[in-house]
């Protein structure tokens, strides 16, 4: 089953008279229960691409289907409901709201989606017990190591059930040891619950971890490779 469709995708970002082409004419699809790796150096085009998937920026032209609907369609608000029920975001620098507690953190999504407080607390007690955070449900962020907090962060991505999670350099503020651990954290979740992961990353340590790697340089797709 088809999660995103992206077809002959082009974005181009103009400051004054400056036109910078960021893609061009990219053409792609994403399966469910994939592992992908978006690679490729810096001005590649990997953050772009994750931010169009994403719902978070339109193409310049081209079309994106987001879990059979056309995206480049919508509207601001529009593309807000379809990130909210489909779209699940992990971030370079964790992005947890620093007043709330681990707990609070994985919850908010499902307080935005109304859902009833005996369904929330079920949910997120689940959810950091899958990401080994059950001891630490009561810490805020500042309390937290690195990795600790984006283990936080993968298991608020997880809360409202989405068809794919999208992340950008997921591990490149932790050290090796907990990079390691929160791949191996993201893979399990993908193999027992067949959400499909994409991340952009430049770091081999996340590249090895994935089962499709797509290769970009200049804002073209340069390779498109899958292990078994």
């Amino acid at each position: 089953m088809e999660v995103a469709k992206l077809t002959d995708v082009t974005r181009i970002y103009k400051i004054g008279e400056v036109e910078t082409r960021a893609l061009n004419g990219i053409s792609m699809t994403i399966e469910e229960a994939e592992f992908t790796a978006l690679v490729g150096p810096s001005g590649s085009g990997k953050t772009t691409l994750l931010q169009l998937i994403g719902c978070l920026d339109k193409p310049t032209a081209g079309k994106i289907i987001i879990n059979n609907e056309d995206a480049t369609k919508l509207n601001r608000n529009q593309r807000a409901d379809l990130r909210k029920g489909t779209i699940g975001f992990v971030f370079q620098f964790f992005a947890l709201i620093p007043t709330l507690t681990a707990y609070e953190n994985v919850e908010l999504p499902l307080l935005l989606n109304g859902k009833n407080p005996t369904e929330r607390k079920g949910r997120v007690m689940d959810l950091l017990e899958s990401v080994d955070m059950l001891s630490h449900t009561h810490h805020r962020p500042d309390q937290l190591s690195g990795g600790q907090q984006q283990r936080v962060a993968v298991a608020r991505a997880l809360s409202t059930n989405p068809k794919i999670i999208l992340a950008d350099e997921p591990t490149a503020n932790l050290d090796t040891k907990n990079g390691e651990q929160i791949m191996n954290i993201m893979q399990k979740l993908n193999q027992d619950t067949h959400t499909t992961f994409v991340f952009a990353t430049h770091d081999p340590r996340v590249i090895k971890y994935a089962k499709r790697v797509i290769t970009l340089e200049d804002g073209v797709i340069v390779g498109d490779s899958t292990s078994k």
